[in-house]
């Protein structure tokens, strides 16, 4: 039934608890909440609500929520309210609303350059986002240069982002097995090179494939990239001679695993020529070798991926390498770099704070007195004309047309192979 908010009748107190103890044939319910506040406020004033004993103000209270159909917390709020504005008015709703800070074309921009760098870590790129706007002034990258790396995982959920950037499934890691023998300890020095072989996957029908070496320096992660078609000393040795003396900096260390690809003749010989210790790391220290092993997943197999590619292809591979990948590795690719502490107990711990995410030059270059261990003859002068020629979408971009390239050249090869194979 519903209520009459017109009904002006002098109820005393007693007729309405009398009212309200008699047998109810019908519910009572408010339909309209404006007639209904109207309602409740006139019967506020008839009451002088103000003006009654407690247990008269229960009766009252009990009979607004009886006629309107109210909780008695809603009632509570309502008397409040008439008791400190004098009326009862319902309030309109207003939605708070957020400044939206990403557009759809941030959240797009943001895809395609996860997309272009092979889905780096956020921290990585929220670095790269960042350079692009204050160092290589691009303007589109001005909202996404202040973004955090929590709301960069946020956005890769978003729709926009899905509906822009193909899937992307990490590639599953593969256990290594490794014995070693030295710790490596550059202490905050450059010059400490890690290396490792990739076998990049054999065929039933071709044999062997390529073989990746991967050099990385310990401190700066300043990585050189080669490849061979045989792991032996004929195309090893000549290797490693050319990539350590590309190094901008002085080579002190050359740390491996116990494999005889390293721990050779010729290999020493070069090392001694070049007055470069060389370690091999210890058994059952499986993190004496880690940067170089997790490199090895995040770099080659990112970059040349699992399937078979025929010996004869190593030379246009290394030419790839030396043109490209080892110019955006060291020059464009953002790096984590650990801050590690040590507890009461003498635990380390690491950690990755987010202005410790850098490109492995400018990693070098904050090192104190950095320009101490440049070789002779090699300056940061020179070193930026290659660092900040072209911004690091850029690069990359012509980086993945080039690996396009060379994988149309990869193919061809392959079925010319293949065809001879089969006469």
């Amino acid at each position: 039934m519903n209520i009459n908010t017109t009904d002006t009748r002098n109820l005393s107190v007693a007729e309405i608890e009398e009212f309200l103890k008699a047998p109810k044939p019908f519910e009572f319910s408010a339909t309209n909440r404006k007639e209904a506040y109207k309602w409740i406020e006139t019967a506020l004033v008839r009451f002088e609500y103000r003006k009654l004993k407690r247990n008269h103000k229960g009766i009252v209270r009990e009979y607004l929520k009886v006629m309107t159909g109210y909780s008695n917390p809603q009632i509570a709020r309502l008397i409040a309210r008439q008791r400190k504005e004098g009326h009862i008015v319902r309030k309109s709703y207003h939605r708070t609303k957020f400044k939206t800070l990403y557009e759809r074309a941030d959240i797009i921009l943001l895809a395609k350059t996860d997309e272009l760098f092979d889905f780096p870590s956020g921290p990585s790129l929220r670095q790269t986002c960042k350079r692009q706007y204050e160092i290589f002034h691009k303007e589109d990258f001005k909202q996404l240069s202040h973004i955090s790396t929590g709301h960069v995982y946020n956005l890769r959920a978003h729709p926009a982002y899905r509906n822009t950037t193909r899937y992307f499934r990490p590639t599953p890691t593969t256990a290594v097995q490794i014995g070693e023998r030295h710790k490596p300890a550059p202490d905050g020095r450059p010059g400490y090179i890690r290396v490792d072989t990739v076998h990049q996957g054999d065929d039933l029908e071709l044999g062997k494939s390529v073989y990746h070496i991967n050099f990385v320096d310990e401190e700066t992660q300043w990585e050189m990239t080669a490849c061979v078609p045989v792991i032996s000393e004929k195309y090893l040795a000549p290797i490693f001679e050319v990539v350590l003396k590309l190094y901008p900096f002085i080579i002190i260390e050359f740390h491996s695993d116990n494999g005889s690809e390293y721990i050779n003749k010729a290999v020493a010989s070069i090392l001694n020529r070049l007055k470069i210790r060389q370690t091999k790391s210890r058994p059952g220290k499986s993190n004496d070798n880690a940067l170089v092993e997790t490199k090895n997943n995040a770099v080659i197999r990112k970059e040349m991926g699992y399937l078979f590619i025929q010996k004869g292809a190593y030379k246009i591979i290394n030419e790839y390498y030396h043109d490209w990948l080892n110019i955006f590795l060291n020059f464009h690719r953002q790096c984590a770099y650990p801050v590690i502490t040590i507890n009461s107990q003498g635990k380390r711990k690491r950690t990755y704070p987010p202005n410790n995410y850098k490109v492995p030059y400018e990693k070098l270059k904050s090192l104190p007195n950095a320009e101490h261990y440049l070789k002779p003859g090699v300056t940061f002068a020179q070193l930026d004309k290659i660092a900040y020629n072209q911004s690091d979408i850029d690069f990359k971009t012509e980086m993945n047309k080039a690996r396009s390239t060379l994988f149309v050249k990869i193919k061809e090869r392959y079925l010319r192979d293949s065809i001879r194979h089969i006469n």
